[in-house]
């Protein structure tokens, strides 16, 4: 039987490098899952990449069929967009093992849909000081820097990651990524000890 293993952390903590990282590692024979969402498609974007962008309404319907494993949504200045995973087929446990990247919300709704057992969490941890570094280096970079978003999104992570959020959903272990060739290699002794890759 295979996992699910989902990344997750605070901004600017190093998950979606680590993810990357991870896929490469052909040797742990991860496959991913193309998530949902109703925002607008960005440029560079290609639909069924990043993910599948769909309608509200869609939503909607996959929700009355029950195929919605978790979903989200964020209030945003362009209106409310739903973050989402569906049960299309992807995720087949009886032949793979998958990784994800997700936030501790969308972790509890995959464990409450498959099951905790097959559910691994990777919680990757920064220094706070260090992650706003990293942060505002990342934003300015960007053509139009975005500070007061980026201000919102490090301290709603100080409430969405609480303590008390991690252990309730039962986040114990926490992967420091100081050193990211050091986190990588932790993070990969942990999948091949709990995992059963199936060839």
């Amino acid at each position: 039987m295979g996992k699910i293993y989902i990344i997750m952390g605070k901004s600017a903590s190093g998950k979606d490098t680590i993810y990357k990282r991870l896929l490469e590692k052909k040797e742990l024979e991860l496959k991913t899952v193309v998530g949902y969402t109703t925002r607008p498609i960005r440029t560079g974007e290609t639909d069924g990449v990043e993910y599948h962008f769909t309608t509200w309404e869609r939503f909607c319907c996959l929700e009355k069929e029950k195929k919605v494993i978790e979903s989200r949504i964020y209030h945003t200045v362009l209106g409310d967009w739903n973050y989402f995973t569906v049960a299309d087929g992807q995720i087949d446990l009886e032949r793979s093992n998958y990784l994800m990247l997700n936030t501790l919300e969308g972790y509890k709704g995959i464990c409450r849909y498959y099951g905790k057992d097959k559910v691994v969490p990777i919680y990757i941890e920064v220094e706070d000081g260090l992650r706003l570094k990293r942060a505002l280096w990342r934003e300015e970079q960007e053509r139009e820097p975005k500070y007061a978003e980026l201000c919102r999104r490090y301290l709603a992570d100080e409430i969405d990651f609480s303590p008390e959020k991690l252990f309730d959903a039962g986040i114990e272990k926490r992967y420091q990524n100081r050193d990211l060739e050091e986190c990588l290699s932790q993070i990969i002794v942990d999948i091949q000890k709990s995992a059963f890759m199936i060839k």
